[in-house]
């Protein structure tokens, strides 16, 4: 399983647009680009976009050139300071909990 981060800071003020924009969900189908999870951490200054699954990269790859979703992508322009910068996964941790059958 890969996962991968994009994270940028957002300008002043621009949070609760940000907020707003992510009520609408995704401008895509998580689980038909076959990603098994996909999470946004939002503070007042940065967002932060986490894509988990089988070949993320790739998927992540069409997504940002998806021309469907180009127009999503564009309101999120006026919001950011920065040029969105990629983070690869390189430590995670999660507790395996044992089924029992019970």
């Amino acid at each position: 399983m890969e996962r991968i981060a994009v994270t940028a800071r957002l300008n002043p003020g621009c949070e609760p647009r940000a907020r707003e924009l992510l009520g609408g969900g995704p401008p895509f189908d998580a689980r038909e680009l076959g990603l098994r999870r996909h999470d946004v951490y939002l503070g007042p200054d940065l967002i932060v976009f986490v894509f988990e699954g089988g070949g993320v990269e790739e998927t992540l790859s069409e997504i940002v050139n998806d021309r469907l979703t180009e127009g999503a992508f564009s309101a999120w322009a006026p919001l950011l300071a920065e040029q969105p910068r990629l983070a690869l996964d390189s430590y995670h941790w999660e507790l395996e909990e044992t089924w029992t059958g019970s």
